[in-house]
């Protein structure tokens, strides 16, 4: 019998229980996936902890890869024996699960399962935010905080790609340099460096169109003061908490701001713009202008160990969990 994660109740990473599941056919429209690796996200973590509520008990996990063992009726878009890969469905961190065809897409022979499990949901959540909540264009400046997370890196290649300038805050200087080998002009080690009078000195006090934010409460106001006017925050993460609540009139008085709290899930409601994003991340990557490296492994069963790390921030990049 296959074996999966599951949480019985919201809490700390000890509540990550492995435990034996029982995974039946699919149904109508479903796949059984055998999955290879599933990734590890900070949305897990929000999961975990309750903060984004799920009906207990469940499986944490929204990105992965592995080979379709079974098809129910009616699925035309995947075959047995295909390569296929999400990012959204929950369930993830499990050797074996059901999943709706429609929401897996299929693999080119370019990109690995784990290297998929690495990057389906952050590389999306990347081609989200540089191409359709603002689309980046050649000259822009842009700040992306935790430069030197699993979305950071992506968005630091991708953009610069696009002929932006990137300007990206980082723990410490390891990742400074990490950050800047991906594509970052302008990695600022927020621990010892005011972002907000870096971004002044980088733009000449000109300020930005765009901050991509995903660290959450501890950067949120300071973030708004890097907008020149009507510039865009988007808020995609809550890495550090949930930000304050504001009154809109903050926005009027720095500058007439837009501000918006996208999640991948809407910008990937159909078909259609499922496999445009995703096929969109995988012409990056398999043209080499965006490289995904998993950077840590942890074993599936380990996963309570993997979101120590990743909240103690002492993860870069892209951390995936191996069956």
């Amino acid at each position: 019998m296959p074996s999966a994660i599951r949480i019985h109740e919201v809490g700390g990473p000890e509540v990550l229980k492995w435990e034996e599941v029982e995974v039946g056919d699919p149904g109508r429209g479903q796949i059984r996936l055998r999955q290879e690796a599933a990734g590890l996200n900070f949305i897990d973590v929000y999961h975990r902890t309750g903060l984004y509520p799920q009906p207990l008990p469940f499986t944490p996990g929204v990105e992965g890869a592995g080979v379709v063992e079974a098809v129910g009726d009616g699925v035309t878009n995947v075959s047995l024996g295909d390569r296929v890969a999400y990012g959204g469905p929950i369930g993830g961190y499990a050797e074996v699960r059901l999943i709706d065809a429609e929401k897996v897409v299929r693999l080119p022979n370019t990109i690995s399962t784990e290297q998929a499990a690495a990057m389906m949901l952050q590389g999306m959540t990347a081609q989200m935010l540089l191409r359709q909540v603002y689309a980046v264009k050649p000259g822009d400046t842009i700040l992306i905080q935790a430069a030197a997370g699993g979305v950071g890196l992506i968005v630091c290649q991708w953009a610069k790609a696009l002929g932006a300038t990137v300007i990206g805050t980082v723990g410490s200087d390891e990742k400074a340099e990490l950050a800047r080998a991906h594509g970052c002009d302008h990695p600022i080690v927020y621990t010892r460096q005011d972002f907000v009078a870096e971004v002044d000195r980088v733009t000449g006090g000109a300020k930005l169109p765009v901050v991509y934010d995903s660290v959450g409460k501890d950067t949120f106001l300071k973030s708004l003061d890097c907008l020149r006017p009507r510039g865009l925050m988007v808020g995609f993460g809550n890495a550090s908490g949930p930000p304050d609540p504001i009154s809109p009139n903050l926005l009027a008085q720095k500058g007439s701001l837009f501000l918006t709290r996208p999640t991948l899930f809407n910008y990937t409601a159909t078909r259609e713009e499922l496999e445009t994003a995703a096929n969109d991340l995988f012409d990056m990557v398999t043209s080499g202008k965006v490289k995904v490296e998993v950077k840590q492994r942890f074993p599936l069963r380990d996963a309570a160990e993997a979101h120590r790390a990743l909240e103690a921030r002492q993860t870069s990049g892209s951390t995936v969990l191996t069956v």
